[in-house]
């Protein structure tokens, strides 16, 4: 498997995620697939039904690296219009299928390929299930030159941005993470960051949650529930 170690209880959780998303895929489907440790065991599931797809929009670098190794087709969202299906990880997830993503730096490309696409199903073991999102931070993508004028308006709005050193996204930007925030309506701090100059995405899918969450939970085996 490809990623980063893990617990291993918490790797098998992540595995059985993913191998049960492959129920979803169809023939002929082109799919979009996110990025993270539990996607990587996604692209390992995928290995043995590639034959029915016709290809993968990537929403990182590294995840088409993956891909590619795998010798998956990987294909330009701007040629394939709408996707059947988008498939992906997150760092946090609550009741109504709200998600924070983020901590890998793609939150952008990853919330473009689920706006692009037609179901998004999200695959996560027991320990991303939250009850109020915000138990992490929520990552804001944003273009280099605004990233102190952005902090500050990220502290007039009550948040507490820490600039992630040493790190660029696939786009060339700059990642605040954030800590602090009010989480009880998740879709108004999502517009509320979205009309900061300066930030290109952020983090919060509460606009565009999950259409469906496979999780992984050791007592109960997978567990699927719907928005």
């Amino acid at each position: 498997m490809w990623g980063a170690a893990m617990k291993p209880d918490q790797a098998s959780l992540k595995q059985k995620a993913a191998y049960a998303a492959l129920d979803f895929i169809k023939m002929g489907h082109i799919i979009g697939l996110g990025s993270g440790s539990t996607v990587n065991y996604f692209v390992e599931a995928l290995l043995s039904i590639k034959h029915k797809i016709e290809g993968v929009v990537a929403a990182s670098l590294q995840t088409e690296k993956y891909l590619k190794q795998a010798g998956i087709p990987v294909l330009d969202l701007n040629s394939v219009g709408k996707l059947s299906l988008y498939i992906d990880g997150t760092d946090e997830v609550n009741a109504e299928l709200q998600l924070i993503k983020g901590r890998g730096g793609a939150l952008t490309r990853e919330k473009i390929i689920a706006a692009a696409s037609q179901y998004f199903v999200c695959i996560a073991d027991e320990s991303k299930f939250v009850s109020l999102l915000g138990q992490t931070a929520l990552s804001v993508e944003v273009i280099p030159m605004a990233r102190s004028y952005v902090a500050r308006e990220i502290v007039k709005l009550g948040g507490f941005p820490i600039y992630r050193e040493k790190f660029v996204t696939d786009n060339g930007n700059v990642i605040l993470d954030t800590q602090g925030w009010d989480l009880t309506d998740p879709v108004r701090l999502e517009r509320l960051l979205n009309n900061i100059p300066g930030i290109i995405c952020n983090g919060l899918f509460a606009q565009r949650p999950a259409d469906k969450l496979l999780l992984a939970t050791e007592e109960r085996g997978i567990q699927v529930l719907e928005r």
